[in-house]
């Protein structure tokens, strides 16, 4: 069974990383005799990942002014209103892996969630066109995000497998088939533990991950972090760690940590990160702190993953959705709006510090179900492929 993973722009997103890496473990783990396969927007940054049985490019080309492509995709546009022609040479490279391929895994969680996305429409209505099968995988949608294209997108394909309860029951509703419940694979992503940096404290190292997106949707929040970071260091003696997840041009967590770590660097209680870990290197520095703050999801489910009390930067459906799976309840999340308020992301911190131990009872009795959610997955998948 060869199975192809799709809607992936690189793992300088460690988080896609993540997805990447726990997928291919768990697919094989169950699977056996699986192939899996990455298609990827940027491949070099892939090649980190050891257990894929191969990476192929599958970054967009570009239609040149007045070549012969441009112009019939031109014409089709005019006079059939029709995008088909231009988008299959965009994705040409990832579509020349058609014959190839049984199984197609768009892997992408949350790319339904920034409007409409053509690119992926034309590949899925190509892969079904060769009656192969496809695959949403761990998928996070809001109700917000949902259009009639979208809807008719979704139609298309044989399984969809949503990573938290909320997403799925706005599926379900929406009257979609073939939808089930699981989790963010990236629960069951091993960690890897690297020698702690200078200045860490063991068993009171606070993690805190904060990103360039979640500035551009609310720059006041970069200084209410700081206040935060000011309240923390006057009531308590923790030390901060500036916890990097995402590495990509224009949406780089280092940049705007390395900023944060030079305003407070003279306290000699703030450690930054480096730029340059993987996914699992990652984990293994969260798994050793005693809080989690963070923006990016992957970073939270890391902390999530090995009780680590938590509060999540930014309100979507993905964070909501995981919290209340993990807690019953949007327990420690913060809307975007709130991110500007300097005292409510000091309450949330002082409601965390006051409720540490039940919180990490909570994962712990929470977790294990979650891993478990996560495999079934792969249970799904290879219960669809028997039909």
């Amino acid at each position: 069974m060869k199975i192809l993973m799709f809607a992936h722009d690189g793992s300088q997103n460690r988080g896609c990383e993540a997805i990447v890496r726990s997928t291919t473990n768990i697919i094989k783990e169950k699977i056996e005799g699986s192939k899996i396969y990455l298609a990827s927007g940027k491949p070099e940054t892939d090649l980190i990942i050891n257990q894929l049985d191969g990476v192929y490019d599958a970054s967009l080309n570009q239609i040149k002014r007045f070549s012969f492509d441009w112009l019939f995709s031109a014409i089709h546009l005019k006079i059939f209103k029709n995008e088909s022609y231009a988008l299959g040479k965009i994705n040409e490279k990832i579509l020349k892996h058609l014959h190839d391929m049984d199984v197609f895994l768009s892997i992408g969680g949350d790319n339904y969630c920034y409007g409409e996305q053509p690119n992926w429409y034309e590949i899925d209505r190509r892969v079904k066109a060769k009656r192969k099968k496809l695959v949403l995988w761990g998928c996070s949608i809001g109700e917000e995000d949902m259009s009639e294209k979208k809807l008719e997108d979704l139609k298309l394909f044989d399984l969809i497998l949503a990573r938290e309860s909320m997403t799925y029951q706005m599926l379900v509703a929406k009257g979609l088939k073939n939808v089930q419940l699981c989790a963010d694979p990236a629960f069951t992503m091993e960690k890897t533990e690297l020698p702690l940096p200078y200045g860490w404290k063991v068993d009171d190292t606070i993690g805190l991950n904060y990103s360039p997106l979640v500035y551009k949707k609310n720059p006041k929040s970069k200084e209410a972090v700081c206040d935060l970071i000011n309240h923390i260091l006057a009531t308590t003696d923790s030390v901060i760690a500036l916890t990097p997840h995402v590495m990509q041009n224009e949406n780089n967590d280092f940049s705007i940590l390395e900023e944060i770590h030079n305003e407070f660097k003279s306290t000699q209680r703030i450690i930054l990160l480096p730029s340059h870990l993987n996914a699992t290197e990652y984990k293994g520095y969260i798994a050793r702190m005693r809080f989690f703050i963070g923006a990016r999801t992957h970073a939270t489910i890391a902390a999530y993953s090995c009780y680590v009390p938590t509060i999540v930067l930014g309100y979507s459906v993905k964070s909501r959705g995981i919290a209340k799976d993990l807690f019953g309840k949007e327990k420690l999340v913060l809307n975007i709006e709130d991110l500007s308020v300097s005292g409510k992301l000091i309450m949330s911190f002082n409601q965390m510090l006051n409720e540490e131990s039940f919180i990490i009872q909570s994962l712990k009795s929470s977790i294990p179900r979650m891993k478990k959610m996560s495999r079934e997955a792969v249970v799904h998948l290879e219960e669809y492929l028997k039909k």
